[in-house]
Parts: structure tokens; sequence; C-alpha cells
């Protein structure tokens, strides 16, 4: 498995050799909303009611997923974010956070950390 700061690098070799280099955020973001569009399309497709038309083909699901994570790395660069810290933080926050916000498989309950 890729580690994200070795995808944050290859994302960052990709785009440092064009003269360029990274799209200002405002268009980053723009790209990323139409890839999540084409991510929320497809998923439609296979999970909702819309059919495709006869004329569309089928995109494969983990491509329009890589593609919005190929995005959002490309926006983390441009913005000097550190994406393994960024994601860590955010673990810690829902791991305590949302601890028991749902219900459990192993059946614990807030009140059973507290006695």
């Amino acid at each position: 498995m890729t580690e994200m700061n070795d995808m944050q690098s290859r994302v960052d070799q990709y785009i440092s050799q064009f003269k360029d280099g990274y799209f200002s955020p405002l268009v980053q973001l723009a790209r990323l909303s139409e890839e999540v569009g084409e991510l929320a399309r497809e998923i439609n497709h296979v999970y909702g009611e819309k059919q495709k038309k006869p004329s569309e083909a089928k995109k494969p699901m983990e491509e329009e997923i890589a593609d919005v994570l190929f995005v959002l790395i490309s926006l983390s660069n441009s913005l000097d974010i550190d994406l393994s810290e960024a994601f860590d933080l955010t673990m810690k926050k829902f791991e305590s956070r949302d601890h028991f916000r749902f219900e459990r498989k192993d059946g614990q309950t807030r009140s059973d950390s507290t006695s």
C-alpha cells in the first residue's frame, strides 16, 4: 500500500514537470467538484434509479474515486498541507467525538465507559 506522503510526492513530481505548475486553489476546487459530480453520476447509475443512456460507456468506480483523490492531493499540495497529518487529526477527532455516536458492533455504550 502506498503511503499518503508517497502519493503526495508522486503527484508533485508529475505536476512539477509542467511550466504552469499547480492550478490556483479556486480552479482546483472547481475541478474537485467536477470529479465528485462524475463519481456521483456513476454511483447513481449503479445504485440509483437513473439508468445510463445506451451511448454512455461504463466508467470504473475506482477510476472515478482515484480522479477525486488526485485532484484532492493536488489541492493539498498547492496549499502545503500534509495529508497524513491532516488525516491523523481528523481520525483522532472522529474516534473521540463520535466514539458512541452510532450503535457499536461490540455493544459498548457511553455508560459502559463511565463506570
